[in-house]
Formats: C-alpha cells, sequence, structure tokens
C-alpha cells in the first residue's frame, strides 16, 4: 500500500506562485513591494514561504460578492 506524499513544510517561490496561480514575477512583487507583504522565510540565501502563510494571506483578501451578481 503506497502511503501519500509528504506535505513540505516550506515551498519555494516556483511552488508558492503555482499554488497561487501566478507568476514567480508576480509573487516577488507581492512579498517586496506591498505593504503588508507576504510572509516568507530566509534560509540563508533562499527565500521560502509556509503553506500556511499563503493561505492566510488568501484568506485576508477573501471579498464577498455582492447581492444581484454584479462584480
Amino acid at each position: 500500500m503506497n502511503s501519500p506524499a509528504p506535505v513540505p513544510l516550506l515551498l519555494t517561490p516556483r511552488q508558492a506562485a503555482q499554488m497561487l496561480a501566478i507568476s514567480e514575477r508576480k509573487l516577488w512583487s507581492i512579498t517586496f513591494a506591498e505593504q503588508p507583504g507576504l510572509p516568507y522565510v530566509k534560509c540563508g540565501r533562499l527565500t521560502r514561504y509556509a503553506m500556511a502563510d499563503l493561505q492566510a494571506w488568501v484568506n485576508a483578501r477573501r471579498v464577498q460578492s455582492r447581492q444581484g451578481g454584479e462584480q
């Protein structure tokens, strides 16, 4: 019986961008140009993203649609 693959604790910028369905360039902009930026973890020279931080960032930007179906 095969066990599921372990979920990584930290994601590379490429993986994080894929999870958010955005480009790596946009991820970089969100991380370093916006205030507050997307939280990240430094591992030496490497930048990594925690899945929980990505989920919290998405949840903080969730917008309720207006009644009537207008956008």
